[in-house]
């Protein structure tokens, strides 16, 4: 699956918005891509988990490894791509942690996937998990890299790559300042 498809897949799902928003990061954006609005659709979540599965299948992962909520769905989805399972973490009074029973063992490679990649704060956080377990994080993938060169201290790769500025909330344009904001992220802000 090219970047034009998986776009096309955004805007044909209403899931790329226009405005003021505040990231699950704490800046502040002109544009926000609201994956869950695209993997509502089975058939989709699937096909872009297909595609992700296949870019990094020469990774030979064991287990897919992802941040609930934004990761669940397409994590799944990548999982059953790779013929792997497919866990993942939550927060916990503000700390991602392994819950619901769910393991990784040591040395076990572990791939984390996200929806989309903006800071890499939650990939890294999640990186930080699968370790902890003495597992071994051969990488990470998302759908969307709207980051840039985010480092996360893995491998990393995307399906499709956007460039949406964003701003401290200390330092908005005049312009961005005038529209109300939103705050649609599954992070509160400021948190961990």
């Amino acid at each position: 699956m090219h970047a034009d498809a998986v776009l096309s897949l955004f805007r044909s799902t209403g899931a790329l918005h226009e405005g003021h928003f505040r990231l699950s990061s704490g800046l502040h954006s002109n544009g926000y891509m609201q994956c869950a609005l695209v993997l509502q659709f089975p058939t989709h979540a699937e096909a872009l988990g297909r595609a992700l599965a296949d870019l990094v299948r020469p990774l030979d992962v064991q287990a897919v490894l992802s941040p609930a909520m934004g990761g669940l769905i397409i994590g799944h989805e990548v999982g059953r791509g790779l013929g792997v399972r497919a866990i993942f973490a939550e927060r916990v009074d503000g700390t991602l942690t392994l819950r619901r029973g769910f393991t990784l063992a040591p040395g076990e490679r572990v791939l984390i996937v996200e929806d989309v990649v903006t800071t890499g704060k939650s990939t890294r956080e999640t990186v930080e998990v699968a370790r902890a377990a003495g597992a071994t994080v051969v990488g990470a993938a998302s759908i969307v890299n709207r980051g840039g060169d985010v480092d996360l201290g893995v491998p990393f790769h995307a399906l499709a790559s956007v460039s949406f500025p964003t701003w401290p909330a200390d330092q908005l344009p005049d312009w961005l300042a005038a529209i109300p904001v939103t705050k649609p992220g599954s992070r509160p802000t400021g948190s961990k």
